[in-house]
């Protein structure tokens, strides 16, 4: 697991790493209570370890900001301290703490507690919930392979970098790119209200079979919206839903369903439109053979402006070398499965196909049970 450690002295930092690697996690550490807050505008670290007593930002600030921060996945937070007393548990506790462990330390203890940590957060199953919702709703266009999975990818890279750009900086953060990847996912959801001799047509599409398809959009919002309607507080539902109505709004204003326009177009919709369109550009469709990325890039390049927003496709360009990374990865893994079906069905044919043999006596049993004809 990837763990943050928060401390100001350098010598119980590295004996921290030492101690969480010899129990087979990944530490990464900060020195103070600001580069740790920069460290989760990843939206990667689940699990924070921080000393109470630090220069600057405190633990007990550090430990607010978190728990004001970030919503979308929980953070469990264990602190180092060497204070004492039920006065100080309570603060500690009151600022978003949910361990202590007192200075100096024993490895073992650590390790438990930290295996209590990852049982708690095991119990945050949203994200795998909504991304279950997702696959059965795609479960129906077999085509589109790791589609869902490398979509949240890319979305997650082009967020985190914008998170460090000035102009993103109060809108992105770690929690921002932690909502993206886990709701990005839903982008079609509203596929599931559009028929099947539409939505699997392996043909172009009539203009009004697209009017029937582009309703997607407006089925997924809908949806969704009805879930915020009861849950208003739940952030992630508010950006699955304005990702399924916008993402294929264009930065010119002549997408779908409103012909929004530029920063009009919510951040997330932007997104996912560059995401979704890279994917289908690079991948196998029934309609076409995949594109290079080479190619899939002119593209996108050429309609930088009109379709795409130019934040948004700069940061695709500054990544793209983890755009192809990520392609390569989950075209090696079906080719994997798809090698392996291979290779199971060619064990499995020639089994059907093989004529057992029989003995004399047992070929006479057999023709006469089928009345004098020959069943072999």
């Amino acid at each position: 697991m990837r763990i943050l450690v928060v401390d100001d002295d350098d010598i119980v930092t590295e004996i921290l790493e030492n101690v969480l690697a010899q129990f087979g996690h990944q530490a990464i550490s900060a020195r103070s209570g600001r580069e740790a807050l920069e460290l989760m505008r990843s939206g990667t670290y689940r699990l924070v370890v921080l000393d109470w007593e630090m220069e600057g930002m405190s633990g007990i600030e550090l430990c607010r900001h978190i728990r004001q921060r970030y919503s979308c996945g929980y953070v469990y937070i264990i602190m180092l301290t060497v204070r004492r007393g039920t006065e100080n548990i309570v603060e500690g506790l009151n600022a978003g703490a949910d361990d202590f462990i007192s200075k100096p330390f024993e490895p073992q203890e650590l390790c438990v507690r930290i295996r209590a940590g990852e049982r708690i957060l095991s119990l945050d199953s949203r994200e795998l919930t909504i991304f279950s919702l997702a696959k059965l709703a795609e479960s129906r266009d077999q085509e589109t392979g790791a589609h869902l999975e490398r979509i949240r990818e890319y979305c997650r890279i082009i967020a985190g970098h914008l998170s460090r750009r000035e102009k993103y900086r109060n809108q992105v953060d770690g929690d921002y790119v932690q909502l993206i990847y886990m709701t990005s996912p839903l982008h079609d959801i509203g596929k599931v209200g559009i028929p099947d001799r539409i939505l699997l047509k392996p043909g172009a599409l009539t203009p009004e079979e697209f009017e029937i398809m582009k309703q997607h959009s407006t089925i997924g919002s809908k949806t969704l919206d009805a879930a915020v309607a009861v849950h208003p507080e739940a952030k992630f539902l508010c950006m699955a839903r304005d990702i399924a109505h916008s993402h294929h709004e264009r930065f010119d204003g002549s997408g779908y369903p409103d012909g929004l326009a530029g920063e009009n177009i919510p951040l997330c919709g932007r997104i996912v439109a560059l995401a979704d369109v890279y994917d289908a550009l690079t991948t196998k469709r029934v309609y076409k053979n995949a594109f290079s990325h080479e190619k899939a890039r002119d593209i996108i390049l050429e309609d930088t402006g009109s379709h795409f927003d130019p934040d948004i496709v700069r940061a695709f360009l500054e990544n793209e070398n983890r755009f192809v990374k990520i392609r390569e990865k989950y075209m090696a893994r079906e080719e994997f499965e798809a090698t392996s079906l291979l290779q199971s069905q060619a064990r499995f044919i020639p089994e059907l196909l093989t004529v057992p043999e029989f003995s004399p006596k047992q070929e006479e049993v057999l023709v006469g049970a089928a009345g004098g004809s020959n069943v072999i």
